[in-house]
């Protein structure tokens, strides 16, 4: 099962497809266009069923093999939002949204599934019902949730998922995958400090916000050196500081600070969100202040089911010949939920040299369609073998 031969011969098709999603990114849920496009091609290529609309804006496409005496349905998942990023990579094909750009891949994730999509209506040589989701608002809408709870495994008949992410900065088509937790659990907080506004001149008549944000910010770092098991995973970030004043001579009345929280563990998750407002509180209060924490819980750990990354796994090493083993990864993946509910496994594909993740110089590889169409189609293959 290497790189299928067919998948060379579509990939300048599938990088057209990948480059127009390029050029007119669309955010969260507003995958109009994106869905119109995949639902249109889906049924083009003979999918025996096409649903949109599910989870606002996600497609699934039905696909049965010669045979259906499994009575098994196995789903394959891509991502299509975007990120409000303005694009500056400059490419012909460039983003024509101002502050929208695929800065992530999804464009790249919609057309690799797309591209396996036709080449197992066109085969057929599997045993039951493959199940091709196509989803909007990873990027910060959890979109996978919102499909799910519009009945997304019991309305289809899901009974095992598997989804794939681009990697820059790794070797082209090298993947990795790791059993269990993989990706962080990825939550979010504001934090607004609340003191005593007035001259900077007269600092003695004020309870400086500022100063005791600064405090605070310090101090949650201890989260991660003092109060985590060493051994575990955790990231507390601090992103974004802002005051009601601009003037370079006015204490403000109020500080807020923004943040996040990544972790591989419930019981540290837990610890976290008890430590912040700790932390938190006490300053301020020591300072005269009064901090106030508002915490919302994001994706959840995504945690891969074993056999089914062993599963995984072999399909990678037969495609490419490179399956490593993946480290912890702290970003966050809506993925999460799918697997909550259903077993099965994610995979990271090496894309080779370039910017980042999320930069706005970034730009999917067109390069490692063949490497990710195989693994759809091997997965599918493997899992429903006739």
């Amino acid at each position: 099962m290497p790189i299928r031969n067919r998948f060379s011969e579509m990939l300048p098709e599938i990088a057209a497809w990948r480059q127009d999603f390029h050029a007119h990114p669309e955010l969260r849920f507003e995958c109009h266009r994106t869905a119109q496009i995949v639902a249109e091609k889906l049924r083009a290529f003979g999918c025996d069923e096409v649903v949109e609309g599910i989870g606002v804006t996600g497609v699934v496409g039905l696909i049965h093999g010669r045979a259906r005496s499994s009575g098994r349905v196995v789903g394959l998942r891509a991502d299509m939002d975007a990120l409000p990023i303005h694009e500056a990579t400059g490419k012909p094909y460039a983003s024509i949204h101002h502050g929208k750009m695929h800065a992530c891949g999804h464009d790249g994730h919609t057309a690799m599934l797309l591209g396996a999509a036709q080449y197992l209506c066109e085969t057929r040589s599997f045993d039951g019902t493959v199940a091709v989701i196509f989803q909007p608002a990873e990027e910060g809408g959890a979109g996978a949730k919102v499909m799910i709870d519009a009945g997304l495994m019991e309305r289809f008949g899901i009974q095992e998922v598997y989804g794939m992410h681009n990697r820059p900065g790794h070797p082209l088509g090298e993947f990795n995958i790791r059993a269990g937790a993989f990706y962080a659990a990825c939550d979010e907080f504001r934090l607004i400090v609340e003191g005593k506004g007035g001259h900077a001149a007269r600092p003695e008549q004020t309870v400086d916000p500022v100063v005791t944000a600064s405090q605070i910010i310090l101090v949650l770092q201890t989260v991660a050196s003092r109060n985590a098991d060493p051994t575990q995973n955790i990231v507390l970030s601090i992103c974004g500081v802002r005051t009601e004043s601009t003037a370079f001579n006015v204490i403000p009345q109020r500080v807020e600070l923004r943040g996040t929280i990544r972790t591989h563990d419930a019981g540290l998750r837990k610890l976290a969100e008890a430590r912040l407002h700790a932390i938190a509180e006490g300053i301020a209060a020591s300072f005269g202040a009064r901090a106030e924490v508002e915490f919302v819980e994001g994706y959840p750990v995504m945690v891969n089911h074993p056999d089914e990354t062993e599963i995984a796994r072999k399909v990678a090493l037969e495609v490419s010949g490179q399956c490593l083993e993946a480290g912890y990864n702290m970003g966050g993946e809506d993925f999460s939920y799918m697997l909550e509910e259903r077993p099965g496994a994610y995979i990271v594909l090496g894309a080779g040299e370039g910017a980042g993740l999320h930069h706005p110089e970034y730009d999917f590889n067109d390069e490692i369609i063949p490497y990710g169409c195989s693994w759809y189609v091997g997965i599918a293959e493997t899992r429903l073998r006739a």
